[in-house]
């Protein structure tokens, strides 16, 4: 797929891969709707040429109309999505407390693997009925991101692995039933990354997750994961595999 002039919708865009993907798209010649759960997501979508909107992931009605926005703004559906909205807590089956809480089990699960097949089903029903955009019949793209802990969870990280791991194991299904549609989808599994929620922990902590990198001996950086999310798009040979972006990094168990 060539990228310039094709209407994408990035989730989790307001910082980090997101922000970084919907960037470097737009440099690409694309146009970008944004989507985060917050408020500020419009300023950022200005800044950056975007349109921005405010909405929540796992919400069935919330992003169906988004995509009537953004339907109604540039006059067709997205032919590329990218889900990049996620959180990260962390908490022991059991731990000091008691055991893990259900709700934040839930919550994870919510946010991060039932708002990725939420936003990625409603947006390809709608790639369905477009038009083809070249001879091999290809009418989008779908980009999911996991983690390596859907492979190496961390301790504390079970509903966060849970989450990711199920991203992974949608992958090749669901690749399978839109690739009659010409809709590709496929996944990218990131290591530790050079983002907000990596940079807001002390240079001790930072210092600490370098040490586990191979090579590059450094934290992933945002601009690498939306360079790999572009090659996506325009190679149409990637289509549901998961591809891990870790620098060959191997998570402990700590």
């Amino acid at each position: 797929m060539h990228i310039q002039n094709q209407i994408a919708l990035v989730t989790g865009g307001r910082s980090g891969m997101g922000r970084a993907t919907a960037e470097h798209l737009i440099s690409l010649g694309a146009k970008v709707a944004l989507v985060d759960i917050a408020l500020e997501v419009a300023d950022v979508a200005k800044d950056i040429g975007a349109i921005g909107y405010t909405a929540d992931v796992a919400d069935e009605k919330s992003i169906s109309d988004v995509l009537d926005k953004i339907e109604k703004e540039f006059g067709a559906c997205p032919r590329i999505v990218v889900n990049c909205a996620g959180i990260c807590p962390a908490s022991r089956t059991v731990g000091r407390d008691g055991p893990h809480p259900l709700d934040l089990f839930e919550k994870t699960l919510r946010v991060n693997l039932i708002g990725s097949f939420n936003v990625l089903r409603l947006a390809a029903e709608r790639m369905s009925k477009a038009s083809a955009l070249n001879d091999d019949d290809e009418r989008g793209v779908i980009i999911n991101t996991a983690s390596v802990a859907a492979y190496e969870g961390q301790i504390g990280q079970a509903a966060y692995s849970a989450s990711k791991g199920g991203i992974v194991g949608m992958t090749l299904p669901i690749a399978r039933e839109l690739s009659k549609m010409g809709i590709r989808i496929a996944t990218i599994a990131p290591g530790i990354m050079e983002t907000p929620m990596i940079t807001q922990m002390s240079e001790e902590v930072q210092d600490s997750l370098k040490s586990t990198m191979l090579f590059p001996k450094r934290l992933g950086k945002p601009e690498e994961f939306a360079k790999l999310a572009a090659h996506i798009c325009e190679n149409m040979m990637i289509n549901g595999e998961t591809i891990r972006l870790d620098g060959a990094l191997r998570l402990a168990p700590r």
